[in-house]
């Protein structure tokens, strides 16, 4: 039997898209295959590991659960939206000063749910940002380098750069955000 193939737009990272794809493909297969944004991940394809999470209309979601047909006419966004013209998010910066993303494989997942968190409470304790990435797996890390990046990124987004942890060590430069290597 021939899958069915339907024609669908997507917004995604602020852009409109017009593809044909397999009724029966999930949001994740879509993204990566024919709109070729690989920044979201294949991790346990069972809605445990938390590295395909996209935000949809701002609220994370697990791209490899849910159908891509039902997002027609929702506001995707992926970690390929976070670097501007502008440079990097203050997120993407913070992680890479302070070493919290290790081999990578989780950090598009956990950096998206961190900026849906942020966007909702531009100043959450430790306890919050630990209960926003719970779904979102490392097997890397230790998950302190995570927190002390959402923290520092938050402060940074308030215009606080001067809010990053103050023992930890750092594997770019500490200006502020404003020349990461």
């Amino acid at each position: 039997m021939t899958p069915e193939i339907i024609t669908a737009t997507y917004k995604v990272n602020g852009e409109e898209r017009t593809i044909a794809h397999p009724g029966h493909h999930t949001l994740l297969e879509v993204l990566r295959e024919p709109l070729s944004l690989t920044g979201t991940k294949h991790g346990c394809e069972l809605g445990e590991c938390g590295a395909c999470t996209v935000l949809i209309d701002g609220e994370p979601q697990l791209a490899c659960l849910a159908l891509a047909r039902e997002f027609e006419g929702c506001d995707i966004e992926t970690v390929e939206a976070l670097e501007t013209g502008e440079g990097l998010h203050p997120l993407q910066a913070t992680f890479a000063d302070l070493g919290a993303a290790q081999c990578g494989y989780c950090t598009p997942g956990i950096l998206m749910v961190s900026k849906a968190l942020l966007e909702e409470n531009p100043k959450p304790g430790r306890a919050e940002i630990k209960e926003a990435l719970s779904g979102n797996l490392c097997r890397c890390t230790g998950y302190i380098k995570i927190v002390e990046a959402v923290e520092w990124a938050a402060g940074m987004a308030r215009g606080d750069d001067d809010a990053g942890p103050a023992d930890a060590v750092f594997y770019g430069q500490r200006d502020g955000g404003t020349d990461h290597a």
